[in-house]
């Protein structure tokens, strides 16, 4: 699935071409405005590929001036799936996720965010936080409720 919370008109054809060359055919998106941003664009687009797919889509999107995406794939037998979360001021995020679509948080980086924080529970917080790409979220959370005003259904949202 490809959520485009919001790109300028100008750069809707690009994300197109970007999205049918990452998947290998083209593709044709309908755009709504974007309430939350004055002359931004959004659109849901589900395809259904190879594994590896999404990665490809969200390589070929991050970087783009002003443009909010998320990229989801489905686990499925022997793959892992995943979610990729973009903003302009953040960069791109990446997180594994289940057949439910969880976030898993690999047991090196839950050691880590252990060892950084010692004893010190807010900064354990923080880590677990950062490890769950919640400032991607907190950002992006306003952006996911369509023209009509009917939430986008995503995701479990933890914190």
């Amino acid at each position: 699935m490809l959520f485009v919370h919001s790109a300028p008109r100008a750069l809707s054809p690009h994300i197109e071409w970007a999205a049918g060359r990452a998947l290998g055919r083209p593709v044709s998106f309908d755009w709504i405005e974007q309430p939350v941003l004055a002359n931004a664009q959004r659109t849901e687009f589900v395809w259904e590929g190879e594994p590896g797919a999404a990665a490809r889509m969200a390589s070929a999107l991050r970087g783009w001036e002003h443009l909010r995406f998320e990229v989801t794939e489905d686990a499925g037998p022997g793959t892992d799936g995943g979610r990729w979360m973009h903003t302009p001021d953040l960069g791109i995020f990446y997180a594994q996720t289940d057949v439910a679509g969880n976030t898993v948080i690999p047991e090196d980086r839950v050691r880590y965010a252990m060892e950084v924080a010692g004893s010190n529970a807010l900064e354990l917080h923080r880590e677990l936080r950062l490890a769950l790409g919640q400032a991607w979220d907190d950002e992006l959370e306003a952006f996911r409720h369509a023209g009509d005003g009917q939430r986008v259904v995503w995701l479990h949202r933890a914190g």
